[in-house]
């Protein structure tokens, strides 16, 4: 009678203990680098006047083909621009914003521009919840003078925010992982 009560309660606890076991070897959720297909660049002139479109579209991701990068004119000099970024995953139909994400996870996500040759300077309008710069909205200054050069905009995931100059808009100290990188080449007259 004892050796089937003992036999009743070892199969009875048996289940749970097996189940309350620490050795879970389910690896953590991972969070997938999203996928951006399209960055468009809209500036517009704080004066008022016609938009500017800075636009590279990859739809075949890292495929064969070169993302096509097109800019719809020039810039004018000493003007300021307001500037909004959308991106899109248009792998997706319809294609998915990846603004949405952006701003959930604001703090985990930094845009920086960069201008060659002093064509141009930026400063950032939006922030996230602890007041560091996000920018899904910013403004472009022109140089006084007419020139050319190149105006790269990179979007970096989990940057140091708190970094040496990060916050300015320095790349250099960020670290992270580039989500897209976009350069495209500017007329100022």
């Amino acid at each position: 009678m004892k050796t089937l009560k003992l036999l009743i309660f070892t199969l009875c606890v048996l289940p749970f203990a097996v189940s309350c076991s620490d050795d879970d070897d389910t690896p953590p959720p991972v969070n997938e680098e999203e996928v951006i297909t399209t960055l468009t660049a809209t500036l517009t002139p704080a004066g008022g006047g016609t938009a500017i479109t800075l636009q590279t579209r990859d739809l075949d991701g890292d495929g064969p083909d070169a993302p096509v990068v097109t800019v719809s004119g020039p810039l004018a000099a000493g003007t300021t621009y307001n500037g909004s970024l959308e991106l899109l995953n248009e792998t997706e139909s319809p294609a998915e914003s990846i603004n949405v994400e952006i701003e959930e996870e604001d703090d985990e996500h930094q845009f920086f521009f960069q201008a060659t040759n002093s064509i141009a300077t930026f400063a950032y309008v939006d922030f996230d919840g602890d007041g560091n710069p996000v920018g899904l909205e910013f403004t472009l200054t022109t140089a006084a003078t007419t020139g050319t050069g190149n105006v790269t905009i990179t979007l970096r995931h989990e940057p140091a925010k708190d970094a040496a100059g990060v916050s300015d808009g320095d790349i250099s100290n960020a670290g992270g992982e580039t989500d897209i990188e976009a350069t495209f080449a500017v007329v100022v007259q």
